[in-house]
């Protein structure tokens, strides 16, 4: 195998790849990153779970593959001088790395016991701006259960209809959804989980850009294409939460907040609340005024929030962190905060009809005089 290919590209190919490495496997080729050159160069990553491969331009010379040993490879590579990089890979597979006049002679593996990565067609996948599924993503990926005694939950419902896209995440304390429209119909009815680290592998592969990333269901794996990159991974099987129950509706209190001017003040008396001190924040919703309280071993603190609307007098408590999770997970200056009862949930709505999305957090209950 001899290919060459420049540095820049080389290292940024390796990056995406070595993210689904096996940094400890009891098959050593997994600890490795399978390269195949032929019509262009091929780098891929895999740890069982999910697989990455980057497409990279390249001068091929001689085809063939062979597993190089991830972190050395990527290491002599990010250090070498800017340029052309030549790669040759004799029979033995001995490898040979110039760019200048630095050079390095390492070893690489057979590829034959390297697993096959899962195979999904993907010519009938769904395209959606590669900004928007980074959105659906990230707006959601942060209420992800990390509770293993249900494993559904580990991961991010997609629920693809003719007239939208919506992902929803809920650890059990909370819930997150966020809902594309796209201007044309998707054409396609379909649902699945998606396993929280694999999405965070693809929110990293995502650009800020309005071209399509294409993403494609298969028997018992979803496909991810971004740009040169294709992401694969298997899929939770279960029965996930029918949040459509869940999500309050018709709320009688409905407030509308700047989202900084709340976020602000949650962050201020959340100051006193940790991991080890652990305490809600007493919320007291009045006429345009939200009053917020912590008391905790450490001591108290207080902060008042301007609202439009009226709270009745309304009292409930919250986990600090859970709001302030939501909040910025919020997309636009303002929300809407819509609420029942002491007992009930809060929702964080939009305001504005262009946006559609919910994120739901379940009160804690107070001590009286807390």
């Amino acid at each position: 195998m001899r290919f060459t290919c420049e540095k820049s590209e080389l290292v940024y190919a390796i990056s995406i790849a070595s993210r689904t490495v096996s940094q400890k496997s009891t098959l050593q080729v997994l600890e490795g990153i399978l390269c195949k050159a032929g019509h262009g160069l091929y780098l891929s990553g895999y740890n069982l779970e999910t697989g990455i491969t980057v497409h990279v331009e390249a001068d091929v010379v001689e085809s063939g593959s062979c597993i190089f040993p991830a972190r050395l490879f990527f290491d002599i590579v990010r250090r070498l001088p800017e340029g052309q990089v030549t790669i040759v890979v004799d029979e033995n597979y001995k490898v040979s790395i110039r760019a200048s006049y630095a050079s390095f002679t390492i070893s690489a593996s057979d590829p034959e016991d390297y697993p096959e990565l899962p195979d999904v067609e993907s010519n009938k996948g769904v395209h959606i701006p590669q900004c928007k599924l980074r959105e659906l993503i990230s707006g959601t990926l942060f209420a992800v259960s990390e509770n293993q005694g249900r494993p559904i939950h580990t991961g991010c419902l997609f629920e693809v209809e003719d007239d939208g896209i919506t992902v929803v995440a809920v650890d059990g304390y909370r819930l997150a959804r966020r809902t594309w429209r796209p201007e044309e119909p998707t054409g396609r009815t379909m649902k699945f989980v998606v396993p929280s680290p694999a999405l965070k592998e693809v929110e990293k592969i995502l650009a800020d850009t309005q071209e399509d990333a294409v993403f494609t269901l298969g028997p018992k794996h979803i496909l991810f294409e971004v740009g040169d990159a294709t992401l694969v991974c298997r899929l939770l099987e279960g029965e996930f939460l029918n949040w459509r129950q869940v999500v309050p509706t018709n709320s009688p209190i409905k407030l509308v907040a700047k989202v900084s001017q709340l976020a602000a003040s949650f962050e201020r008396v959340g100051l006193i609340v940790s991991e080890k001190v652990k305490s809600p924040v007493r919320c007291t919703f009045g006429e345009n005024e939200a009053h917020f309280l912590t008391n905790t071993t450490i001591g108290n603190a207080e902060d008042r929030c301007c609202v439009a609307g009226n709270g009745q007098g309304l009292e409930i408590g919250f986990n600090c962190r859970y709001i302030l999770d939501a909040l910025r997970a919020v997309p636009n200056e303002e929300v809407c905060l819509e609420m029942r009862d002491g007992l009930s949930p809060l929702v964080f709505t939009p305001v504005d009809e262009k946006e559609d999305y919910a994120y739901m957090v379940l009160p804690v209950r107070l001590k009286a005089g807390s």
